[in-house]
């Protein structure tokens, strides 16, 4: 993937702080068309955004979205929902169902469906938004969704790339939108995080952390479970 010039995206969640920036840095960079896809899509004063309604939970409307944007090169898995506790045994029943359906089974179905569209376009990528809780189970089903999306884009990158599709999973901390409102500390630019992603597209990288949080999540996986998470040995009396 040499460049965005001329591409033909798709982003989901294109109303929100992360998707509203994919838009418009696509289109910056070159794209001819962005498709910008949500529950219910805004308008854009421009005529090279196509808004389409799209709910990624839904599978007949991932068919739809398929079948209306047939030409897209570049398919943007942004939209995700998050948890109001972090416990995993906090969480209600359609809490889990929403964050499984609209973090993995979402992207995963959106990817399938639109891999044949992929296979036969020239410079084609697939982008993920993962997390850095991926690797870092401390946001309960959220974290099992963003990993459970981490391992498929793996196995999606495996299975495109002989077609020349390029995978890329973007992992990030908090970034400053709408959904980590509640969050304390520092967060993420969206702007920031969408120019290093699509500059990461550019250099054909195939993963991106964009935060000092995402480098040490991810080196956390070599290390200890009780280097990762200390309230392991907390009050151990063995």
């Amino acid at each position: 993937m040499a460049n965005l010039d001329g591409a033909v995206v798709l982003v989901t969640g294109a109303n929100g702080g992360i998707g509203t920036q994919f838009v418009h840095q696509t289109l910056a960079r070159g794209a001819a068309k962005v498709y910008a896809t949500a529950r219910r899509p805004r308008t854009w004063d421009d005529e090279r955004v196509v808004p389409l309604t799209l709910d990624v939970t839904d599978p007949a409307s991932i068919r739809a979205a398929a079948e209306a944007a047939s030409d897209v090169t570049v398919l943007v898995n942004n939209a995700g929902t998050s948890v109001s506790t972090t416990g995993i045994l906090a969480h209600t029943d359609e809490e889990i169902r929403a964050n499984v359906e609209t973090n993995f089974l979402g992207p995963l179905f959106l990817a399938r469906a639109f891999a044949p569209i992929l296979r036969q376009a020239k410079d084609a990528a697939i982008i993920d938004i993962h997390s850095a809780l991926s690797w870092y189970a401390v946001a309960g089903i959220y974290s099992a969704t963003k990993a459970a999306l981490w391992s498929a884009t793996n196995s999606l990158r495996l299975e495109l790339a002989p077609a020349g599709v390029h995978v890329v999973g973007v992992h990030v901390g908090f970034v400053d939108t709408a959904m980590a409102a509640h969050a304390p500390g520092p967060k993420t630019d969206p702007a920031d995080l969408v120019r290093i992603v699509l500059e990461a597209v550019e250099a054909n990288q195939y993963e991106v952390l964009a935060d000092e949080v995402s480098v040490a999540a991810k080196a956390g996986l070599s290390t200890p479970l009780e280097s990762v998470y200390p309230q392991l040995t907390q009050g151990d009396r063995r």
